[in-house]
């Protein structure tokens, strides 16, 4: 994305809403996307994507160290005694993020202070630029702060993931649900 276009939608992140505990904005991250056609998962069914998806899908290939960290926050969530929905929330929250990068501050790029793999902010309380760019502690993090939306649940994806991250861009984690499912149904035994 070019240099203009990423400072206008950053500038417009940095409007969003940043009080409470949870606040932290979204870094707007480019990367090639296409809207992927459905893939069937023989183990999705209620579990990973229980209201279905919302809107267009979007799907990235990814490299090792994304699978890494997809690995890490699949290890996280079971460390937190939260189940297959948890981690789809947490890999769709982080696609959206970072595209599972664990990006350390990008400078001139980013006019916050948002890094990792969830873009948390240590000056919103996070944690140290250490801890959130630690993949176990920032997906940590972001599950208690999961843990404490009611009825999360029972929730649309996005509007879960919303509720811990208050991003500017509260609907566009929608389009990660498939492509999380998939790589929970794919890792989540191994």
């Amino acid at each position: 994305m070019n240099t203009i276009l990423r400072k206008s939608i950053l500038g417009i992140a940095g409007l969003a809403f940043t009080g409470g505990v949870f606040a932290g904005p979204v870094a707007a991250h480019a990367a090639d996307t296409h809207a992927a056609k459905p893939v069937s998962v023989s183990v999705q069914g209620d579990k990973l994507i229980p209201h279905g998806v919302q809107g267009a899908q979007s799907r990235i290939d990814l490299n090792d160290e994304q699978i890494a960290n997809v690995k890490a926050i699949i290890a996280a969530t079971k460390k937190a005694g939260m189940d297959e929905r948890a981690a789809v929330v947490a890999i769709a929250t982080a696609l959206q993020e970072s595209k599972l990068e664990n990006l350390g501050h990008l400078g001139d790029r980013n006019d916050h202070d948002s890094q990792g793999l969830f873009q948390q902010r240590p000056s919103s309380g996070w944690g140290t630029v250490e801890q959130i760019t630690d993949p176990e502690y920032s997906t940590m993090a972001f599950l208690k702060g999961l843990k404490q939306v009611d009825g999360w649940q029972d929730m649309p994806l996005t509007k879960a993931a919303q509720t811990v991250q208050v991003s500017a861009y509260p609907d566009h984690y929608a389009q990660w649900e498939q492509q999380a499912a998939d790589l929970v149904a794919e890792h989540w035994n191994k």
